[in-house]
């Protein structure tokens, strides 16, 4: 499974490419298979997203699990306090400034 990442241009949040959008949310992840770079172009182009790029991922029984730690530590936000970590489902979470 090929899956995008990057940050959304308005908050710096981490963002994941769904098929139609960006969400917050890992879970909601596409596979993109091949055609990760045409619409990274697309969405960088149209000033949607910043800094994207496409990772391995897999999708499994917990949801969608990026291959490499780097962004499953993006996925899930700072390590350092666990109380900080991403909660997608608040409305208000790209509002968050840490």
């Amino acid at each position: 499974m090929k899956i995008l990442t990057g940050n959304d241009l308005k908050s710096g949040a981490v963002v994941w490419w769904t098929g139609v959008g960006w969400s917050l949310d890992v879970n909601d992840s596409a596979d993109v298979g091949d055609h990760g770079a045409a619409i990274i172009a697309r969405e960088e182009g149209a000033q949607n997203v910043f800094a994207a790029y496409v990772v391995d991922g897999a999708r499994t029984d917990e949801g969608v699990r990026p291959s490499h730690i780097k962004e499953r530590i993006r996925a899930l936000g700072p390590t350092v306090r666990p109380d900080l970590t991403l909660k997608p489902s608040d409305p208000e979470a790209v509002n968050w400034v840490i």
